[in-house]
């Protein structure tokens, strides 16, 4: 039995990993949170894990608050820590125990101006204009693109993307974005878009929702599942991106959500800039996944995630 350590595991990802690998006889879960490890602590990481010596380590813990991380100093300071220093901790120590380690990062790492693809052999003339016939370029971030975050929050996941390759090689550094699952059971724990919405939708008949910011939605079991399988065939160790297939605004996911949920709400499209966010957001954070089986469609994804309930 491969001894795995799930650590974040009251939260979204966390549940949804617990669940995937306890199925599996193959694995020895030990499933930790807030009150059973403080990654932020250097000794403690070091201490607690080398006394467990787990061979897998999967970091599902995270901070999350994007738009208080931007107006406060001590949230700054606390995100820095939790989603910048501590990666790193943990990268050292899973390189002194063998182990090794799965670290989620986010979208957030990009500024939403991806650079647009061309086909093979194209030289910017009229004589190589053939190629672009039949290709259709994926418009959106793959694994090695540039990185530039446009928040402190993006910052803070970067800085963790950055001590984790520091500090060790047999990682698996996987970004998703706008995530969705099981709610958390973790203190202060923040919702999903469709948990907010559907909470929204109790009170207010009308909905002012953004429109004008494209990403990726990501199902915690689907990712869970893709990460078990990454885990089992020994994929290269690296960067991978991992959401659910097809992009769509927040506009077009309470849209789909409440017509599979059969609610009659009236959604308003809006700008972005019709709510006062201290964060600024990129407004196009398409993942590419191009290294992987991709998982199935979001609209899919929500169908069961409501099923669930």
């Amino acid at each position: 039995m491969k001894k795995t350590l799930i650590i974040g595991a009251k939260g979204t990802l966390g549940q949804a990993l617990v669940k995937v690998f306890q199925k599996d006889k193959n694995f020895k879960v030990i499933a930790w949170d807030k009150e059973d490890i403080d990654i932020t602590r250097e000794k403690e990481v070091h201490k607690k894990i080398s006394f467990l010596h787990p061979e897998i380590i999967l970091n599902a813990a995270g901070y999350n608050a994007v738009d208080e991380c931007e107006k406060d100093k001590h949230e700054y300071i606390l995100a820095k820590k939790v989603n910048g220093q501590a990666p790193g901790y943990l990268a050292l120590a899973a390189k002194k125990n063998k182990a090794v380690l799965v670290h989620y990062s986010s979208d957030y790492v990009f500024d939403g101006k991806p650079s647009i693809p061309e086909p093979s052999g194209c030289s910017h003339s009229c004589a190589t204009c053939s190629l672009h016939q039949d290709f259709q370029p994926k418009i959106g971030f793959q694994e090695d693109d540039h990185v530039s975050p446009i928040n402190k929050y993006g910052e803070t996941k970067l800085l963790g993307e950055k001590n984790v390759q520091k500090n060790m090689k047999k990682f698996y550094l996987i970004r998703l974005s706008r995530l969705f699952g099981e709610k958390a059971v973790s203190f202060n724990s923040k919702k999903s878009f469709f948990d907010m919405m559907l909470e929204l939708s109790k009170t207010k008949k009308t909905l002012q929702v953004i429109d004008d910011e494209i990403g990726c939605f990501t199902y915690a079991p689907d990712l869970a599942k893709k990460t078990k399988e990454i885990i089992d065939s020994q994929k290269p160790f690296g960067i991978y991106h991992i959401v659910n297939d097809g992009f769509a605004s927040w506009y077009d996911g309470a849209q789909e959500l409440f017509s599979l949920n059969k609610q009659k709400i009236e959604i308003v499209p809006v700008e972005s800039k019709a709510f006062s966010r201290p964060a600024k957001r990129p407004f196009l954070s398409i993942l590419i996944n191009s290294k992987t089986n991709p998982l199935r469609d979001w609209r899919e994804a929500l169908k069961e995630h409501l099923k669930n309930g």
